[in-house]
């Protein structure tokens, strides 16, 4: 949608992200107009702080204390928005620009995995254009690769490591033998953690991204109310040292699946076997697998986050607007978005990981068994350690064979109840991709 001078662009938000986009359009001007066919400018640009310095000049550009307000100007043809949030201003700018029938450019997950469906038919009603590659896997271009480039296919399963500061802790405890508030602190200083890391380690930042991915894979509207979400506080030093003996690596995986024609969306840490590519993404790098009926298993790996990789993707739908490319947001038209029936994850089966700490005494293990046998639920592996400190207490590992959660659930309550253990039972899924 460029006119006669080119494209003409209004930025809300100047943070790392924003910072980032001014300087790739600067240094890369050539490149960038050349593949988008014509000129591209930042016009007027909004943020919370007119007079910070933020290492990059903003001269020529009208400044609006109030984002809202770009959406309107004459000299503004598409918006970038990059403020954050599910709503607020955020959300305001964006219905206003799809409003005024002027395309968006967002990084945000949050407000499209709350308001995405709604807002990409107000795209649709206004024949405006709601781009996101920015919002899922920072600069892996991953929104286009299943939207487009596996247009073709019919996905059963896509699944990932969608949050760079959680893989990054993980890798790290891993590595180190350290446990989770001692790297957290670590990935804080380094600037990979927020001050308050809720998001990240609570696993609510992955089933954002989660929930448009699954948009995507399945022609559904967004959910995320439906999504099963667990976090990284509760993982140990240890659980990290037992996977690693059987083969496993943990990592926090988003995954959505159709089954038996329902929808499953869960973000929780598991064990994955450790000689899978995904176990052998680590650091801040992130990973997302698409499974479809003709390519089979794809994989897309590179940076998450960061104002580089994160500017690099906002460029790139800058581009696809300049160019006249567009596409519907979720990969169908918005009126033909299905709501997805969620599968209930209480009949998904799969082996799982439990960790006791037991009285040390004859007779543990057959009450172990017990408990594990009044469930139908099979033991594969199990290991049981001599105390250390010779406290008359012994870590006992079990390692099952497929079952369903609901029974697993069962089997830790009962478990729990033995006056042999001594704390609530451990548990992890075992995902094998």
């Amino acid at each position: 949608m460029s006119g006669p001078e080119g494209l003409k662009l209004g930025v809300a938000g100047l943070g790392t992200v924003g910072t980032g986009l001014l300087k790739l359009l600067e240094e890369n001007r050539d490149l960038v107009e050349a593949r988008a066919g014509c000129p591209v400018a930042v016009t007027a640009v909004s943020a919370r702080d007119r007079g910070r310095d933020r290492g990059v000049s903003l001269d020529g550009m009208a400044w609006e204390d109030n984002p809202v307000a770009l959406a309107s100007r004459d000299d503004v043809d598409a918006v970038v928005e990059l403020i954050g949030g599910s709503d607020g201003d955020a959300l305001a700018l964006v219905e206003a620009a799809l409003g005024a029938g002027k395309p968006v450019v967002t990084a945000n997950k949050a407000l499209l995995a709350e308001h995405g469906a709604r807002l990409a038919e107000l795209a649709a009603a206004n024949g405006a254009v709601l781009a996101y590659e920015a919002a899922v896997a920072g600069g892996i271009p991953v929104i286009k690769a299943i939207r487009e480039g596996l247009s073709g296919n019919r996905l059963s399963r896509v699944y990932g490591i969608l949050n760079g500061t959680c893989n990054y802790i993980l890798t790290e405890m891993r590595a180190t033998g350290r446990d989770f508030e001692d790297v957290l602190k670590d990935a804080q200083a380094l600037g990979y953690a927020e001050a308050d890391p809720t998001f990240d380690v609570d696993g609510i930042d992955a089933a954002h991204k989660l929930a448009l991915l699954a948009s995507l894979a399945f022609g559904t509207r967004p959910d995320f109310a439906a999504l099963h979400i667990e976090g990284i506080r509760n993982i140990s030093a240890i659980d990290i040292a037992y996977a690693d003996e059987f083969g496993f690596k943990i990592k926090l995986l988003g995954v959505a699946e159709r089954i038996d024609g329902k929808i499953s969306q869960r973000v929780r840490p598991c064990l994955v076997p450790a000689e899978t590519p995904i176990a052998k993404v680590d650091g801040v790098d992130n990973a997302v697998v698409a499974e479809g009926d003709q390519v089979g298993r794809t994989v897309f790996e590179g940076p998450g986050a960061g104002g580089g990789p994160t500017a690099s993707a906002v460029a790139a739908d800058i581009v696809d607007i300049a160019a006249g490319r567009g596409a519907h947001a979720f990969g169908l038209p918005a009126d033909m978005l299905t709501t997805a029936e969620p599968y209930e994850n209480a009949s998904r089966c799969c082996s799982y990981y439990i960790r006791l700490n037991v009285i040390d005494r004859p007779g543990v293990i057959a009450d172990i068994a017990g408990v594990l046998r009044d469930q139908s639920i099979s033991i594969e592996s199990l290991l049981q350690r001599a105390d250390p400190d010779d406290q008359g207490t012994a870590p006992v590992v079990v390692i099952t064979h497929e079952t369903s959660e609901g029974q697993v659930r069962a089997a830790l309550a009962g478990l729990d109840r033995l006056n042999t253990v001594l704390e609530q039972p451990h548990l992890l899924a075992i995902e094998n991709f």
